[in-house]
């Protein structure tokens, strides 16, 4: 069983802003690393944005700047705001529990949720 639900994605214009939601059902959310992760049609998938137990957040090069990630540990929840979005941010975005050098996910994949970027 899969331990998140992500939510949040939609279609906007360039420029335009959303934020994606993804909930933890496990136990011990405060203590863990989750990251962001995103699918285009035909690309392979790929991290977008990690944030430690300690609110420690890194993101890749291309999303640098207009995503922020944050987390409410009373809500078992991490966040994905992302803005200034672009056509090639259309994505299914994903997000799963990170290992403990945040450099892997550890668990099966969601649904994502679907944002998409288009005038």
């Amino acid at each position: 069983q899969v331990p998140v639900v992500e939510s949040g994605g939609g279609r906007v214009p360039p420029g335009g802003s959303l934020r994606l939601s993804c909930v933890w059902f496990g136990p011990l959310f405060s203590n863990m690393a989750m990251g962001w992760f995103r699918q285009a049609p035909g690309k392979q998938r790929e991290l977008v944005a990690t944030i430690t137990g300690r609110n420690f957040v890194k993101y890749v090069d291309s999303v640098q700047g207009r995503f922020f990630i944050s987390r409410d540990d009373t809500l078992n929840t991490v966040y994905l705001q992302m803005t200034s979005l672009q056509p090639e941010d259309t994505a299914n975005y994903y997000c799963n529990r990170m290992s403990e050098d945040v450099s892997s996910p550890l668990d099966s994949w969601g649904q994502g949720t679907w944002v998409t970027v288009s005038s």
